[in-house]
């Protein structure tokens, strides 16, 4: 990213902070640049979106016991995302016993969440494709546009979210890169811990 982006992207977000967001935000290739900023205990914007193997998953049809734990990846195309859904696939039955249901989400296809699916060999982690822009958006997400042929021509950077019984925030966590990624292995101890001793969400603070 060249310096006079970087000073422009950063004074465009000091005159947000001084006028809310009204006013222009278009960035220097005419985009843009406001991005949804989810604040803890907030309702999460709703999702709807068809899995692989059939069926969809709707947030607001969840009941789990503590938590629904939504993983957005970015595609096929990333090694970092084999890498960590397959932490994520051996790490479901350990969710399961903290009461917290987990899905995997991406704007890929269906072909290539399939491909995923079978290339990647998960075999318990719920698999959602199709998330569109917009979602993605709302969620925070960064969105990033293809440099290889590998890669769509548009997909979501990371997130991981933790979403409450009543469909709320709980956790977030957000990446623009790849390699970004919280601890799975002590995730489902941390979730115990936090239910059975009431602690909040943070940050809520406006």
């Amino acid at each position: 990213m060249q310096a006079d982006t970087v000073i422009y992207r950063s004074i465009n977000y000091k005159r947000q902070r001084r006028h809310g967001a009204a006013g222009d935000a278009s960035g220097p290739n005419g985009r843009n640049d406001q991005m949804t900023h989810p604040m803890p205990g907030a309702q999460a914007p709703a999702l709807d979106l068809p899995l692989v193997g059939g069926d969809r998953f709707v947030l607001a049809d969840q009941t789990p016991d503590t938590f629904t734990m939504l993983v957005f990846y970015r595609g096929l195309h990333c090694p970092v995302c084999k890498g960590f859904l397959g932490q994520v696939d051996a790490a479901v039955a350990e969710f399961e016993k903290v009461g917290t249901k987990v899905v995997a989400i991406s704007m890929d296809p269906q072909d290539r969440a399939e491909k995923a699916v079978a290339d990647w060999g998960l075999k318990d982690l719920t698999v959602a494709f199709g998330l569109t822009e917009e979602s993605a958006r709302a969620y925070g997400l960064y969105i990033s546009q293809s440099i290889k042929d590998a890669e769509t021509a548009t997909f979501s950077e990371p997130g991981l979210f933790l979403i409450d019984k009543a469909g709320a925030f709980y956790m977030i966590n957000i990446s623009n890169m790849p390699f970004a990624r919280p601890d799975i292995s002590e995730l489902p101890q941390k979730i115990a811990f936090a239910t059975q001793n009431g602690y909040p969400a943070r940050g809520t603070k406006g």
